[in-house]
């Protein structure tokens, strides 16, 4: 057994899952699917989703729903829309998955968010704001692990 198809992705996968990553990035509010993605660079589906956790320490699903939560915080800040609105806005179908992923992100109910958000970034720049907001996926993980 290779090194490669045991370990790390090679250069050239690394390329690859750069481009679905930014592909998730830029289209996070579209229909997205493992499948789809791991099409768009000649891959299977079960090989995207392991380089993919290798390189960057989540799935590719896990990784579109925290790029939706992330957007869905900043709409939610906003508060001129339901969180109903701001599910589909992301690209979310469901709003019961929505409002447990994003309670299991960022600590708290859409709901809860949306009300105290506003007094908690009163001020800030939205770029602070986003930042100091940001959810972090596995709060166990060393801090070195998540950069």
């Amino acid at each position: 057994m290779s090194s490669r198809s045991a370990g790390a992705p090679d250069l050239r996968d690394l390329a690859l899952l750069r481009r679905v990553r930014d592909q998730i990035d830029r289209e996070y509010a579209r229909p997205l699917n493992v499948e789809a993605l791991a099409r768009g660079v000649n891959m299977s589906a079960g090989h995207l989703s392991r380089q993919f956790r290798s390189a960057y320490g989540e799935s590719p699903y896990s990784y579109l729903m925290t790029r939706r939560i992330e957007r869905a915080m900043a709409l939610l800040r906003r508060g001129d829309l339901s969180v109903t609105d701001v599910c589909f806005a992301v690209g979310c179908s469901s709003l019961g998955t929505f409002s447990t992923r994003f309670a299991e992100l960022v600590g708290v109910p859409p709901s809860t968010y949306r009300r105290e958000a506003g007094r908690a970034t009163a001020g800030m720049p939205p770029c602070v704001a986003k930042q100091v907001t940001r959810p972090i996926r596995n709060r166990e993980a060393p801090a070195a692990s998540r950069t």
